[in-house]
């Protein structure tokens, strides 16, 4: 099991040095055409509820997709973590700038004064993040294991959605018998469905 552990860190490190030689305009450019692709996609077009996340580093960053959606009527449902426990609430968010607020590690989060909860099993199509996937729809998160809780809590029928950039795909991604698979990732050059 440390091996797997050892593993998952190696690539994560390589990952992020990846990252980190990207310009911030290749990166842009990257960004643009997966948000290019999402809005294209049937999955989420159909989604009357859609699960995002607010990207930390590392991660396909979605402020700008929050936004569009936002200005194209989206159902935007964002997580709300609870470390104690290890569970998480989700709210419905109408306005990015006024919805959020700091939580945990600085990370933005709904703001649960502000924000109507919405049930998991509304849910449509989650995106969600991860620092590299390989082609069968394996998962390297950050190692908090948050979206390894959620996703086999999420209504069978909801996609299970990773946006990555090619840089974040890789042969085969260590897995552990806790970790979940998406079912897609949208890249800047492809969908990749899941093997």
């Amino acid at each position: 099991m440390e091996d797997v552990k050892d593993k998952k860190y190696e690539l994560r490190k390589l990952i992020e040095k990846k990252l980190d030689t990207l310009s911030r305009e290749e990166i842009q450019k990257k960004l643009k055409a997966i948000e290019a692709q999402l809005f294209e996609f049937a999955n989420f077009i159909e989604a009357e509820v859609s699960l995002l996340y607010i990207s930390q580093q590392h991660e396909v960053a979605t402020g700008h997709i929050i936004r569009r959606c936002m200005d194209s009527a989206k159902n935007i449902i964002l997580p709300v973590f609870d470390n104690s426990n290890g569970g998480a609430k989700f709210y419905k968010i109408q306005d990015v700038d006024a919805d959020l607020k700091k939580g945990a590690g600085n990370v933005l989060e709904p703001n649960p004064e502000r924000c109507k909860p919405v049930s998991m099993e509304n849910i449509d199509i989650a995106i969600i993040p991860g620092v590299a996937f390989d082609e069968k729809g394996g998962r390297l998160g950050t190692g908090a294991g948050r979206y390894d809780r959620i996703i086999p809590k999420l209504p069978v029928t909801a996609r299970k959605v990773a946006f990555a950039f090619e840089d974040q795909i890789t042969q085969m991604v260590p897995m552990e018998a806790h970790d979940k698979f998406v079912d897609i990732i949208i890249t800047e050059e492809r969908i990749i469905y899941k093997i």
